[in-house]
């Protein structure tokens, strides 16, 4: 596993985390609205806003007083990757049992 998918699984592994990207998966919001429904503070709002910069999963802008905050399409990138990686993986591992599965029927019948 790449360090990229190690820090957006790390991210996500966390429920507010989640909770604040699935808010965000119908726009843009400021860091203040993402706090009063998730029950945490703007400063726990904050932090988690960090963990989820840093995965690439979101990004925020500073417009005076105001940070607003979006979805990342880059850390969603790096997830979809390693999930096809996975994916071709074990395909080839069932394919390959499937096969030997089919040669042991042949054998014994």
């Amino acid at each position: 596993m790449t360090a990229a998918a190690a820090r957006v699984f790390h991210a996500l592994g966390e429920p507010t985390r989640r909770a604040i990207v699935e808010r965000l998966a119908h726009g843009p919001l400021p860091a203040s609205q993402l706090a009063a429904p998730l029950g945490v503070t703007v400063t726990a709002v904050g932090q988690h806003l960090k963990v989820l910069e840093a995965s690439r999963l979101v990004l925020t802008e500073k417009v005076g007083r105001t940070r607003t905050c979006r979805i990342d399409p880059a850390g969603f990138a790096v997830l979809d990757d390693w999930i096809a990686s996975q994916r071709s993986l074990w395909e080839r591992r069932l394919d390959r049992l499937g096969e030997l599965l089919a040669e042991q029927q042949e054998r014994g019948s």
